[in-house]
């Protein structure tokens, strides 16, 4: 697929003929408990509902996909939620939203997000979301309380950390046995980026194997390691997934200085495998599980309706659908201006920005010129939407840095959105996301992601 550049002289905004023609069909949002009936009518009997967000720092995206996430559990039976973030900060949070876990309140149970940037999780409307399903869960016997998971790469070292504290409590020869395994990383004195760095390089043997045999080690005893003192399933599928996470960390950290296709693919690829996992570990529990995934817009979107496609990439939205089929619902956010909490550089701390008016050729200018301030586009079904939102038009995504000097190049695509999503909720006007504190601590993480983050 080609895109290219709207000809020039081409209507936009509000004279855009595309922009009078939405006005007819979208469904506005007038901030009611009705608002998404229809859409939740539209997800239907789906298992996974992608929430994505056009920035990492919006926050009306947080709460309204909040507020769709409570309906969905209540209402279509949802019973898990998975995050782009990192396994053992989220699953921290797993265990306080389903009463497992000695944190005070969600504040506390959040404080494990210390991998920049902290606001992505640790704000106001993660908090009050973990609270309400907290209360909700313990409502609800133990099989049926729904669980919170990260699906992010991000945490090598600190996954190699809970793989071998498990093994410590279950299996002493076991966890023997994995030290030895990854003793291969202690080069890297806990520095993802300098492991990456040397192995890419062919300045240090790489681990693949060593990871490799762990967590086919892990898979392998896993029914004895739960008869030795740990009989909790999940306890087990926890420490089972950190070894897979350490696996797959370590081959993006390998590819990441080789180009950015490779290691994207390789992250999202990591996010889809999780969700199969946990997906047939909720299964094992005798309920058919429902999963919504909150991520970027730039995750969930079909990267094979963008120009991110073209390039080569993949993504969580692109993959599901090709493995699930009808039972995969994408939905992504918009928005044409205001403020947003963001960094001016990787490891900085949160900034509150000013959003910059949608470019000429954008969605975003597009659906300011349809003069309706929040509105639901419904384009599975519709095919007169499929034709107006045909494409291609530029699309903004601005992740954890926002860099309005260079916006054009930073933050914005060329996207086909009929194809891209099977829903799209766009908000004129928005604010910035409530980070619990605005101090980001010093991190080693490699920007794998500049300029936009995502």
């Amino acid at each position: 697929m080609a895109f290219r550049a709207p000809q020039a002289g081409a209507a936009q905004g509000a004279d855009d003929p595309t922009a009078a023609s939405l006005r007819s069909v979208v469904k506005p949002l007038k901030k009611t408990p009705a608002d998404y009936s229809s859409l939740l009518k539209d997800i239907g009997s789906a298992r996974f509902t992608l929430i994505g967000e056009a920035t990492h720092g919006t926050h009306e995206f947080y709460r309204e996909r909040a507020e769709i996430t409570k309906r969905l559990i209540l209402e279509n039976g949802y019973t898990a939620v998975a995050a782009e973030a990192d396994w053992p900060d989220a699953y921290r949070l797993n265990r306080y939203v389903r009463g497992l876990s000695d944190d005070r309140d969600s504040r506390e149970a959040l404080s494990g997000f210390t991998r920049f940037p902290t606001w992505l999780w640790r704000n106001t409307v993660v908090a009050e979301f973990a609270e309400w399903l907290r209360a909700l869960n313990m409502q609800r016997p133990p099989a049926r309380r729904v669980g919170f998971y990260g699906m992010d790469l991000y945490s090598l070292f600190k996954s190699i950390q809970a793989v071998l504290s498990y093994l410590d409590r279950v299996d002493p020869d076991a966890a023997t046995r994995a030290r030895f395994r990854y003793g291969c990383f202690d080069h890297a004195a806990a520095d993802s980026q300098a492991y990456g760095y040397a192995a890419s390089f062919g300045m240090r043997k790489s681990c693949e194997d060593e990871v490799v045999s762990q967590l086919v080690d892990m898979m392998r005893h896993a029914g004895g390691h739960r008869k030795h003192g740990d009989d909790n399933a999940d306890e087990h599928f926890f420490a089972e997934q950190n070894a897979r996470l350490v696996k797959n960390a370590e081959a993006c950290y390998r590819t990441m200085f080789g180009g950015r296709v490779s290691s994207w693919n390789l992250r999202d690829q990591h996010m889809v495998e999780t969700i199969v996992h946990l997906d047939a570990h909720l299964s094992r529990q005798g309920h058919l599980p429902k999963i919504v995934v909150w991520a970027h817009n730039s995750h969930l979107g079909d990267a094979s309706a963008t120009q991110m496609g073209d390039a080569g990439e993949c993504n969580v939205g692109q993959l599901m659908r090709e493995r699930y089929g009808a039972e995969t619902y994408l939905l992504g956010f918009s928005t044409h201006h205001g403020t947003v909490t963001a960094a001016s550089d990787w490891d900085g701390p949160a900034e509150t920005k000013r959003v910059r008016p949608g470019l000429e050729g954008s969605y975003e200018r597009l659906f300011r010129g349809a003069g309706v301030e929040r509105f639901l586009l419904l384009l599975k079904r519709n095919e007169r939407l499929q034709r107006l939102l045909a494409g291609p038009r530029l699309q903004r995504a601005i992740g954890v840095l926002y860099l309005p000097e260079s916006e054009r190049t930073s933050h914005y695509f060329f996207a086909r959105m009929a194809r891209q999503f099977d829903a799209v909720i766009h908000l004129d006007e928005t604010s910035a996301l409530e980070p619990l504190e605005r101090a980001q601590a010093a991190s080693s993480e490699v920007p794998e992601t500049y300029p936009s983050g995502v």
